[in-house]
Formats: structure tokens, sequence, C-alpha cells
């Protein structure tokens, strides 16, 4: 069951401890395709509630596999003044081209006319594999409202041509594979979304400012210690419940079981993935 309790606590870790004042909700972490409606309501309502005057942007995605839940959520999400939504392809029943697709987002977007859209493109879970080169053209008049993308993909050639086209800089596409952040952000991605962010977030912010200054040796240091981590944790088998497992030893707040089909992370996983953790030595002393 969800626990709205620990909201609060978790905004505050993120915002002082990990320097990370921008969340998206009810994505593949949250297990936003494994709640109902009505969960991922409470949820949306309570980050928008704990994070006032301390979160910069929450981002609320809306997708799930069929149209009316998609709008409702929008509807809702608009109402309570989320910052953006954001919708992945259907995955069951689903879009065989990028018109069709387009058509389904658009029917999504239209019900929350003020707020910023996201495409969250995440083919190695939904199987929708049209480009979004592709996606992006003509895109605008369709959907007044879109914004960008949620780039879950390791396609960085894609995501170059993405960012080749966006000449004016109207889009955002924020890169959403962990391990390959420093080469999305070589080729012009303007942000990220991630599950170790949760955890990670001071070290990532870290590198995304030695990039910035260019201080290119020391941005590969962060994400080959990233890399590291989850190359480690990889093999010994790691998804949504192991990084709620890694979330609660770091942070020490209870992020609880995942709901089946997913199970638990074990005891010994728990053990060796903290174990490595702990031993990362970071730049500067961190």
């Amino acid at each position: 069951k969800i626990n709205l309790t620990v909201i609060r606590q978790y905004v505050d870790y993120l915002v002082n401890e990990q320097n990370v004042k921008n969340v998206f909700v009810n994505g593949t972490t949250g297990e936003g395709l494994s709640l109902s409606i009505q969960e991922r309501k409470q949820l949306a309502e309570e980050w928008m509630c704990q994070g006032k005057d301390k979160l910069d942007h929450v981002i609320i995605h809306v997708g799930a596999l069929n149209l009316p839940e998609c709008q409702e959520l929008a509807r809702h999400a608009a109402a309570i003044g989320a910052d953006g939504i954001a919708v992945i392809a259907p995955f069951f029943f689903k879009p065989t081209n990028k018109d069709e697709l387009v058509a389904f987002l658009q029917k999504v977007a239209s019900e929350a006319p003020e707020v910023p859209f996201y495409y969250y493109h995440i083919p190695p879970l939904t199987g929708v594999k049209i480009r979004v080169e592709e996606l992006l053209d003509g895109i605008k008049a369709q959907i007044p409202t879109f914004q960008g993308v949620k780039f879950s993909d390791t396609d960085l050639l894609d995501l170059a041509q993405c960012i080749n086209k966006n000449e004016t800089g109207e889009f955002e596409f924020l890169y959403g594979v962990d391990e390959q952040l420093l080469s999305a952000l070589a080729i012009g991605a303007n942000g990220a979304v991630g599950s170790t962010y949760n955890y990670l977030g001071r070290q990532t912010n870290l590198m995304l400012q030695a990039f910035a200054k260019p201080d290119f040796a020391l941005a590969q240091q962060y994400q080959f210690l990233t890399g590291e981590f989850l190359n480690f944790v990889i093999k010994l088998g790691f998804g949504v419940a192991q990084t709620k497992a890694v979330m609660t030893f770091v942070s020490g707040i209870p992020m609880g079981p995942p709901r089946l089909p997913l199970v638990g992370a074990s005891s010994e996983f728990i053990v060796k993935a903290k174990a490595k953790l702990d031993s990362i030595v970071w730049p500067e002393g961190d």
C-alpha cells in the first residue's frame, strides 16, 4: 500500500541531502503503472503539497494503458498545479507509427491545455520503438503544450538527431539512462530524470557542475564511479525493488517493498550493494 506519511521526509531529504529540487512522480521507480488511479492521484497531491516552496518542478506521469484514465489523470494533475505532465506510449495495444502515437498523446495533452507536456520514451519497457526524431516533426502544431521528452533509451543517435533538430531550443531533452548521462550531456541533453538521483543526486549535481565548467576529467570520474556501482548491482540483479532497498539504506527513509509481480530485494543483495557503495571514494572527499 502507498505510504503518504514519508513523502514530507523524502522531499526534505532530496532537497537538503541530495540537492535535488525537481521530481518526476508516478514514473517507473514509483511503480506508477502498478498503482490504481486513486492511489496515483493521492501520491500526486501529496508531492505537490509537501513540495510547495521546496521543490522547483513537480512533473506528474499520467500515462496508462487506456485513454480515459490518462485523460482523468491529466485533468487531475492540472487541477493540483503540476508543473508538467508526462505520458508513456500505451504498451499492450501499441501504436505502430508516429501518427497513431501523436494522436494518443494529443488526446491526453488537450485535457491539460495550460500544462507543459512531455513524451516519456522508454522502449525497453513499452516495446514502442518509434524514433523520437521522427515524432518531433510537426508535433508542436498538434500538441501546442509539447515541452520535450524524457528519453529513457540507449539510442544516442536518435537523441543526437533530436537535439540537432531542436535548433531554436524550444524543446527539453531529459535523459533517463543514468549510467550514460555524461554521454547524453555531451551531445546536448539538458536535464536528467533517473532513479539513482534519489541517492546519488549530490554526486550527479557535482558531475553536472564539472561538465559545465568544463572539467571533463572530473565529470568522467563521477560518471565512471556511478557506473562502477551500477555495473556491480546489475550483475546481482537490479530493478525497481532493489532501487527501493538502496534508497532505504542510504537515506534511512523506509521505501517499503514493491508491489507484485515485483518482489523485494534479498538481504544478500542489500549487504553486497551497501558494501559496494560504501567502498566508493568520490572526488573532492565525497
